[in-house]
């Protein structure tokens, strides 16, 4: 690495990264030339670091700096590169560039340290999942990202400890009715497939509104015919129901009349690694405020499978606005994320 600035190196590397793909937005979508351009260009950067480079069946990439020690459980940061169509600039990115940055820092040390970049997480953890599945993994693992939301905003605090990553479930619901004319079928008669579904989505609010720490949403609705002159048939639509904790997952589930099961499990921090990054930021004189993360993340992987696995937010600003083009976070605010991540990975890797 040349004498320049970490988080201008980082912002510049952003940039790059961003470019990929044509605009407006990051068009990196999972599978595409374009993240595969991406992957190509870490891959270089982790070579420049010194890094030896792997890539493994999945495509995922990882660069490693061999400790003194190598048979010692592997200490791994990074994210993913991938983005969703119209993205921001740091979602995932932000990880591995500040992944690079910070194993540069560290240098020598007795165990070998990893920056990988999992592919295809925006549709899945497909990345991720294959890596698990075919091992071997890491001791410890912890991925910086972006919030993605406007809780430390608001607190005013630049980082943030993610104490665990929400559970998750999608279902398809779907509403019959009876197609008639818009115009000569009294209301009184009318099955309307679209009033059943719009009743429905009010429920689906109130009852996250009712438990404290969850979400649903509804984001995608069918409607058929789909015609302005016809009273709709048939409804189809999709809930995305998110809660801290499965006991209260399943409730907000159960009170929507769906099935609780099956379900994404909630993914909780290693406390270990929580007291470590509670630590650096205090160590620096900032707020060490701790949040769950209401989204998926290749961390939640790891830590499913049995990683050792920490999180570090870094402040979303624009009232945390994500897979947007208007996602931002500040120069100042990405050199205290590696700041941190650099002694953190220092500690774990001795």
């Amino acid at each position: 690495m040349n004498a320049e600035p970490a988080s201008k190196r980082a912002l510049d590397r952003l940039d790059e990264l961003y470019a990929l793909g044509g605009g407006p937005g990051a068009n990196r979508v999972g599978g595409s030339d374009a993240e595969q351009q991406a992957c190509e260009l870490a891959a270089a950067w982790m070579e420049e670091a010194g890094l030896e480079v792997e890539w493994d069946p999945a495509g995922n990439v990882v660069g490693r700096s061999i400790g003194s020690r190598p048979a010692l459980p592997e200490v791994w940061t990074g994210s993913h590169l991938d983005s969703v169509p119209a993205g921001g600039k740091f979602d995932g990115a932000l990880g591995v560039i500040a992944g690079l940055e910070a194993i540069a820092s560290v240098g020598a040390c007795q165990r070998t340290l990893g920056v990988v970049v999992f592919r295809d997480e925006e549709r899945g953890c497909f990345g991720s999942r294959a890596f698990v599945e075919r091992g071997p993994l890491p001791g410890r693992f912890v991925e910086v990202h972006v919030e993605q939301g406007p809780v430390l905003e608001r607190a005013g605090a630049a980082l943030g400890v993610v104490t665990g990553i929400v559970g998750y479930t999608r279902r398809e619901v779907v509403f019959a009715g009876a197609a008639g004319h818009a115009g000569t079928t009294p209301m009184a008669a009318r099955d309307d497939a679209l009033a059943k579904a719009a009743e429905f989505v009010v429920r689906v609010r109130d009852a996250a509104a009712a438990i404290e720490g969850a979400v649903a949403t509804v984001g995608s609705l069918e409607v058929e015919p789909g015609a302005a002159n016809v009273i709709p048939g048939r409804v189809r639509l999709t809930v995305d129901a998110r809660a801290p904790d499965a006991e209260r997952l399943d409730r907000m589930l159960t009170a929507l009349g769906l099935d609780p099961a099956p379900h994404n499990a909630p993914a909780f921090m290693d406390e270990s690694l929580r007291a470590i990054l509670r630590e650096e930021i205090e160590r620096l004189g900032l707020p060490s405020l701790e949040l769950p993360s209401g989204a998926g993340h290749d961390a939640g992987v790891l830590a499913s499978a049995g990683v050792e696995t920490g999180m570090l937010f870094v402040r979303s600003l624009n009232g945390g606005v994500s897979h947007s083009p208007d996602e931002l976070t500040s120069e100042e605010d990405v050199a205290l994320a590696i700041e941190v991540l650099s002694a953190a990975l220092r500690q774990l890797a001795g």
